[in-house]
């Protein structure tokens, strides 16, 4: 399936415009979810209930409030609150260049890919080229949606990614947790090394990883299916219990794993016979046929909005 673009916009270099489009550079696959059942084995709706008096309260009659003060709101109109977003620019002002690797990868936030729009391609490559030659990377302005954004535009090997950007005031510090520093001898900081030593790689290869946790829990969920147990896989574990052991002993032992000794087999774990999987077919409701209405005599009033079913 084609990439479909999100925005237009104009990166403005110096004097030149840029005419570019943005495509979202990542997606999240399917997470493992598990929906919440009534005890006759139907889903449950999500509602929405007015503080005051409990009444659920329909998506048609809300309305959307700032509060300034507590407990009291100024509400706005949904023209109001269109007008507030028409602040929005589809010109990327570079403000500056700065060496790549002078931002801090705390501050990234949301990435994008942007690609030359129509008679986009050259200055797009020239900012990409240059860029690259230069080993810096640009920052701009970009008013989005009510609020200013900090974005890098940094080149890759295929074109240039859009990176949206924090504000120092959303990114909390190491300093509140007080971390104790410990010193450490230079035979330990040499057998660190040593290992890292040992697993050093080129480069990141993201094709390399895989969510073991998600294959794991689809395994497990297939099992039950069966009517097998679902054992926890921290079980053994925990069985075995911890064991203290000195740094020198396990920074050694860690670079020979291939020697390492076996471990101590824990004590075998005796397992029951697992109830047969409950297993709810959720019969579908009919609904009644809708009836033709008559012709009004004057408009029609908006149906409610339905509530939204919980994930």
């Amino acid at each position: 399936m084609p990439a479909r673009s999100i925005a237009s916009l104009s990166l403005s270099f110096g004097l030149v415009s840029i005419p570019v489009k943005l495509y979202s550079a990542t997606e999240s696959t399917s997470d493992v979810r598990f929906n919440l059942l009534a005890p006759d084995g139907s889903r449950v709706k999500q509602q929405y209930v007015s503080d005051l008096t409990g009444e659920v309260v329909e998506r048609s009659s809300m309305k959307k409030g700032y509060e300034f003060e507590k407990g009291r709101f100024v509400v706005f109109t949904g023209d109001e609150l269109k007008a507030l977003e028409e602040g929005a620019s589809h010109v990327v002002e570079i403000v500056s260049f700065v060496p790549e690797a002078s931002v801090d990868p705390i501050f990234y936030d949301k990435a994008y890919f942007i690609a030359p729009d129509k008679r986009g391609g050259k200055p797009y490559s020239l900012l990409q080229q240059a860029l690259a030659e230069s080993g810096r990377c640009a920052l701009a302005k970009w008013s989005y949606k009510g609020k200013t954004r900090i974005v890098q535009v940094r080149p890759a090997e295929d074109g240039m990614v859009f990176q949206q950007l924090l504000f120092a005031d959303e990114e909390r510090s190491l300093r509140e947790l007080n971390i104790e520093h410990v010193a450490v001898s230079a035979a330990e900081l040499k057998l660190a090394l040593q290992i890292i030593e040992q697993g050093a790689e080129d480069a990141y290869d993201a094709a390399a990883y895989e969510d073991e946790e998600k294959k794991r829990i689809l395994a497990a969920i297939d099992r039950k299916i069966e009517g097998k147990e679902v054992i926890s896989p921290h079980a053994e574990e925990a069985a075995e219990g911890g064991e203290v052991i000195d740094l020198m002993e396990a920074l050694r032992a860690s670079l020979g794993k291939t020697g390492a000794k076996a471990k101590a087999a824990a004590p075998a774990r005796r397992k029951t016979a697992a109830p047969p999987a409950e297993v709810v077919d959720v019969p579908k409701v009919r609904k009644p046929a809708a009836r033709v209405p008559k012709a009004p005599a004057e408009a029609p009033v908006e149906a409610p909005a339905r509530t939204r079913a919980r994930k």
